[in-house]
C-alpha cells in the first residue's frame, strides 16, 4: 500500500459560476487537504482511495464582499458547516485518462458527482520526491447541495447560475 498526500503549493482547487449569464467568475479554495491510497507500493492508482476537505473560510473570488456573502448563511454557511469534503468510491486510469467518482458534501448535503480529466504522469523532483499529477473536472447543481440563494436583476436576469463548474489541478507527494 502507497500512501500520497497533496502538495498545495502545486494544487488549485477552483470553480467557476457564471454570473448575470454573460460572463464568468472563478473563485478557490486555499486551504486545502487531501490523501490518496493505492493498494500497491507502487504508482498503480486504479482503485485508488481518495479523501479530500476545503475550508470555507479560504474561499477567495478576489472580491472581499462577495467572498463574505458566499461565506454566509445565504450560501456556505460557513460557521455551521465549515467545510467541504469529498471521499471517492473508484479511480480509473486508462491511457491517461481519469475518472474519479465520490460523495461531495457541502453544507451537510452529500451526492455522488463524477470528475474527469487526465493523469499527467508521475516524476521523481529535484528534492527526491516522487510526485503525481492530476487534472480533473466536473459539474454540480449548487441547488442540489442547498447553496439556493438567487436573486433576478431588474430586467428579469438571473445574478448567478445554478451550474458550477470544479476545476481540481493538483499534485501529491508519495510519503515514506
Amino acid at each position: 500500500m502507497s500512501t500520497w498526500k497533496i502538495d498545495p503549493s502545486h494544487s488549485e482547487i477552483q470553480f467557476k459560476i457564471k454570473h448575470l449569464m454573460i460572463s464568468t467568475v472563478t473563485g478557490e479554495f486555499t486551504d486545502f487537504d487531501s490523501t490518496l491510497e493505492c493498494a500497491s507500493e507502487g504508482e498503480d492508482f486504479n482503485g485508488g482511495k481518495v479523501n479530500f476537505t476545503a475550508k470555507i473560510d479560504s474561499i477567495n473570488t478576489k472580491n472581499e464582499q462577495r467572498d463574505g456573502h458566499l461565506k454566509s448563511a445565504d450560501f456556505f454557511d460557513a460557521e455551521k458547516y465549515p467545510e467541504i469534503s469529498f471521499t471517492s468510491s473508484s479511480l480509473d486510469l486508462s491511457g491517461g485518462e481519469v475518472v474519479l467518482q465520490g460523495d461531495l458534501t457541502i453544507k451537510g448535503t452529500t451526492k455522488p458527482i463524477t470528475l474527469t480529466g487526465d493523469f499527467g504522469g508521475v516524476v521523481v523532483d529535484g528534492y527526491g520526491q516522487t510526485k503525481a499529477g492530476f487534472e480533473v473536472a466536473g459539474k454540480l447543481n449548487r441547488q442540489d447541495y442547498g447553496l439556493t440563494w438567487s436573486a433576478v436583476t431588474e430586467a428579469g436576469g438571473v445574478v448567478v447560475s445554478d451550474d458550477v463548474k470544479l476545476l481540481l489541478n493538483v499534485q501529491f507527494v508519495k510519503q515514506a
